[in-house]
C-alpha cells in the first residue's frame, strides 16, 4: 500500500510508468545480451539491478504484486544460480521482460492483472534444482563496533525519547567499489527520507575504503528489516546489518554526563556484532552517483503537453513576427527614407532574430534520438525469428538522429510491421539461404538519417526481395488490375498493390503475416504524418523500404499558391520541382491529362478549371511532387513563394475534409489551408480528365468548408 497522499501518489505512478518503459527495454536488452554470451557477466549486474529498482518503485507505488514477483526473481538471480543456470537464466529474465511489462500496463490501464503462474513456476523450477548445488564459499565475516561519543550518545538518547527507534547499522562495500564515498553518500540519501543518522563512522567520507565498515547511528519509524532492505543496494554495498541501538548499548562506553553511575571497565567495551553478507556477483560494481549532487546536464523529466503549450506561444509569436514585418513594409512605403523607418526595421531584425532562436530552441526540445525508438526492435525481430524458425541479425545504425517527439512514437508500430515482414517474408530459412549461397544467418538494417528537412527511416533485409510476378498476379487475382494494363506498369507501379488494404502474397495465414494487415498500416500512418514511403527491390539479394517524414509537425516550409484566387499551401519536402507549361504540352492518354518534362512523363493533376478552349494559349505553373516514389504535376494558377508556416490544427466544424491536414495565418491575416496531399492525389485520380469542365476539387473544398472567409489572397 501506499503512505503518500493521493495527489502525491498519483504523481509517483506516472513517474514509474514513464521511467519503467526505459527500464523494461533496457531489461530485454540486457537478456538478449546474456542469450548471445551466456558469460556475460555485466548483463547479469544490470539485470539484477533494474529487477532490484523495479521492485523498490513499485513497492513505493503500491504495486503490491509487481513488488512481490520481482523480490521472487530478485531470488533467482542470485549469482551462484546464474553462473549453473546460464541458459534457462536467459530465458527466465524473457519471460519476466513479458510478465512485468503486462503487470505495469494493467495498473496504468487498471485492468484486470495478468497471470503470473508461469514465471513464478519457471522460478521456483530454478530455485529447486539451485538447491543440489554447493554452497559457495563464504569469505570471512568482517566485525563492527559501535563506539559513539558522549554527545552522539546524548543525540541517540533524544531521538528515543521523542518515540523513534534508534538502529545499529553496519555497512560495507563491494570490494570493487571504484568510489566508495560516493557509495556512501548514496547510503546517506536513501536513510535521510526516512529518518535522521545520528552518528557515523568514518566521520570523514574520503577516509572510506572498500575495506572499511561504515557504522551509522539511525533514528527511524521504520521496522528494522525495512531500513536494511533499503540498505542492500545491489553492486554497492556488500554486506549489511541492523541491530537495536538498547539501552545497554548506549551506555556501554560511559555513564552520560549527570548520572552518577560509574561503569566498570568490562561495561565499556562495546558489543561485538557480526555482519552478515549479502551475495553479489564478481562483476558487480557500482554505476550509480549521488542523487543530491547530479551530473551536469543530467536529463529532467517534463510533461510532453507542457512542451506543446510552450511551443503553440511561439507559434502564435511567430504569426505576429509576420504581422509585424507587413506593418512594417506598409510604413516603409508611407515614410519612405525617414529615420524612423530604420530604426523601426533595425529592431525588427533584431526581434526576428532572437525570436528565431527561441523557435530553435523550444524545437530542440521535443527533439528526441531516435534510439529511443530503436531500443524495442532487437526483441522483436529475435521472437519472429525463433518462432519462425530463422536466424536474423538486426543492425542498427543512425541511433543519435533525432526527431519529433511525437511523430517518433507514431512510427513506432509502422516501423514494426516492417521488421515483422522482413523477418517473415524477406529472410529465407537457413537452407534456403545455404542453397542459395548466403550465410545461413540473415540480416536486417535499420537506419536513419537527416535529407533536408526531413527524417528518412530505412529497413533494408538481404533476403528473397520482393517477386514482383507474384504481386502482379495476386493484383490481377483480387481485380486490382487487369491482364492488358501490366505491360504498362513500372516496378515502383507494382510495388503499390503492396500497400492496398488486405492484399497480401503469403500462401497462408499464421500468426504473423497472411491477413493482408501491415504494409496498409504504413501507407495510413506515413500519410497521416505527411510523409512518404517507397520501395528498392533487388531480386534474390533484398528489400530497402525508405520512410520519409517530416522533422517535427508544428512548424513546417512549404510552397503556397492560389487556385482560382484561393491560397492553398503544400510541404516544401514534397515539392520537386516546378515547371512553367502551356496548355498546347498538356496531351490526353487512357482518359488522363499527362505532360512531357524532359525524360518522364508525368500524370497532371488540375486544381482548378480545365480550359474550354485546350488550343488557347494560357500558361500555367506545374508543380511537380513525389509522393511514394512516383510523381505528378500539380497544375497551380498562380505562385506564391516559400513560407514557414505554425500548423493550426481545423476541427471538424470548420473544415470537415480529409484534404485539408491544416491551416496557417500569414502577416496579413490571410489564411492559408495547408492541403492533405495523399489524399488530394488519390482524389483526383478518380476525377475524369474527358471534356472541358470545372474541375471539382474547389468546389469539394467549399461543400465542406474549406474555402472560407479569410482565405481569399
Amino acid at each position: 500500500m501506499s503512505y503518500l497522499p493521493e495527489d502525491r501518489a498519483a504523481e509517483m505512478r506516472q513517474l514509474f510508468f514513464d521511467s519503467s518503459q526505459e527500464l523494461l527495454e533496457a531489461l530485454n536488452e540486457d537478456a538478449l545480451r546474456l542469450e548471445r554470451d551466456p558469460s556475460n557477466l555485466e548483463a547479469v549486474r544490470n539485470i539484477r539491478r533494474i529487477v532490484h529498482t523495479l521492485k523498490g518503485d513499485s513497492g513505493t507505488c503500491g504495486f503490491k504484486e509487481l513488488q512481490d514477483l520481482a523480490h521472487e526473481v530478485e531470488d533467482a538471480l542470485q549469482p551462484e544460480i546464474v553462473t549453473s543456470h546460464t541458459a534457462a537464466i536467459s530465458q527466465l529474465v524473457l519471460l519476466v521482460a513479458d510478465v512485468f511489462t503486462a503487470l505495469i500496463k494493467a495498473y496504468h490501464d487498471q485492468s484486470q492483472l495478468p497471470s503470473t503462474t508461469e514465471l513464478r513456476e519457471r522460478v521456483h523450477g530454478i530455485l529447486s534444482k539451485s538447491q543440489t548445488i554447493s554452497t559457495p564459499q563464504v569469505q570471512p565475516k568482517s566485525t563492527a563496533r559501535f563506539a559513539w561519543s558522549e554527545y552522539e550518545r546524548l543525540g541517540i538518547t533524544r531521538m528515543r525519547a521523542g518515540g523513534q527507534q534508534v538502529f545499529n547499522i553496519a555497512l560495507q562495500f563491494d570490494s570493487q567499489c571504484a568510489m566508495p564515498a560516493a557509495a556512501l553518500q548514496l547510503v546517506y540519501n536513501v536513510l535521510q527520507h526516512y529518518g535522521e543518522i545520528v552518528a557515523v563512522r568514518p566521520e570523514r567520507p574520503e577516509d572510506v575504503k572498500p575495506s572499511t565498515i561504515v557504522e551509522l547511528a539511525f533514528a527511524t519509524t521504520r521496522a528494522p528489516d525495512w531500513v536494511a532492505t533499503r540498505c542492500r543496494i545491489p553492486a554497492v554495498v556488500a554486506q549489511v546489518t541492523v541491530e537495536p541501538c538498547n539501552a545497554a548499548t548506549v551506555a556501554s562506553a560511559g555513564a552520560f554526563p549527570g548520572s552518577g553511575n560509574p561503569i566498570s571497565s568490562a561495561d565499556s567495551v562495546s558489543p561485538v556484532i557480526v555482519v552478515e553478507e549479502i551475495p553479489r556477483s564478481a562483476a558487480d560494481a557500482p554505476s550509480a552517483t549521488p542523487a543530491s549532487d547530479p551530473a551536469p546536464g543530467s536529463p529532467l523529466r517534463v510533461d510532453s503537453q507542457r512542451i506543446d503549450d510552450v511551443l503553440n506561444l511561439v507559434g502564435e509569436l511567430i504569426i505576429g513576427k509576420s504581422m509585424l514585418q507587413q506593418t512594417v513594409i506598409e510604413i516603409g512605403a508611407r515614410l519612405g527614407k525617414d529615420p524612423l523607418r530604420n530604426r523601426l526595421s533595425d529592431v525588427m531584425a533584431f526581434q526576428s532574430r532572437v525570436l528565431n532562436d527561441l523557435q530553435r530552441s523550444v524545437m530542440k526540445i521535443r527533439m528526441v534520438p531516435v534510439e529511443q525508438l530503436f531500443r524495442r526492435f532487437p526483441r522483436i525481430v529475435r521472437d519472429v525469428a525463433q518462432h519462425r524458425g530463422k536466424q536474423v541479425a538486426l543492425v542498427a545504425s543512425g541511433q543519435d538522429t533525432e526527431l519529433d517527439k511525437s511523430i517518433l512514437d507514431t512510427m513506432a508500430e509502422p516501423l514494426t510491421h516492417l521488421l515483422r515482414n522482413a523477418v517473415d517474408h524477406g529472410i529465407e530459412s537457413p537452407d534456403e539461404r545455404i542453397r542459395a549461397g548466403k550465410p545461413p544467418q540473415g540480416s536486417i538494417r535499420l537506419n536513419a538519417y537527416h535529407q533536408g528537412n526531413q527524417m528518412v527511416l530505412e529497413v533494408s533485409d538481404d533476403g528473397r526481395g520482393v517477386d514482383t510476378a507474384k504481386v502482379l498476379a495476386r493484383a490481377i487475382e483480387r481485380g486490382l488490375a487487369k491482364p492488358e494494363e501490366i505491360k504498362r506498369f513500372k516496378e515502383s507501379d507494382i510495388h503499390q498493390f503492396l500497400f492496398q488494404p488486405g492484399f497480401s502474397t503469403a500462401e497462408q495465414v499464421t500468426e504473423i503475416s497472411g491477413r493482408g494487415v501491415g504494409l496498409d498500416v504504413v501507407q495510413a500512418v506515413l500519410n497521416r504524418l505527411k510523409g512518404t514511403v517507397s520501395i528498392e527491390n533487388r531480386p534474390g539479394q533484398g528489400t530497402t523500404f525508405f520512410l520519409r517524414v517530416p522533422l517535427t509537425l508544428a512548424i513546417i516550409k512549404a510552397l503556397m499558391f492560389q487556385v482560382e484566387n484561393h491560397l492553398y499551401a503544400v510541404p516544401l519536402g514534397v515539392v520537386v520541382e516546378i515547371a512553367r507549361m502551356s496548355e498546347t504540352d498538356v496531351h490526353r492518354v487512357d482518359q488522363s491529362e499527362v505532360v512531357h518534362l524532359r525524360d518522364s512523363v508525368l500524370t497532371l493533376l488540375r486544381l482548378g478549371f480545365r480550359p474550354i478552349d485546350p488550343a488557347m494559349p494560357r500558361k500555367l505553373f506545374v508543380i511537380v511532387i513525389n509522393m511514394a516514389g512516383q510523381k505528378f504535376g500539380l497544375a497551380v494558377d498562380r505562385l506564391v513563394g516559400e513560407e514557414e508556416l505554425v500548423i493550426k490544427a481545423l476541427d471538424d466544424h470548420m473544415v470537415s475534409t480529409e484534404l485539408v491536414s491544416g491551416a496557417s495565418i500569414l502577416g496579413d491575416g490571410t489564411v492559408v489551408l495547408i492541403l492533405n496531399l495523399p489524399a488530394v492525389v488519390e482524389r483526383l485520380l478518380q476525377l475524369p480528365a474527358a471534356g472541358p469542365t470545372r474541375n471539382p476539387f474547389v468546389q469539394m473544398l467549399r461543400s465542406s468548408g474549406g474555402t472560407g472567409r479569410g482565405v481569399h489572397a
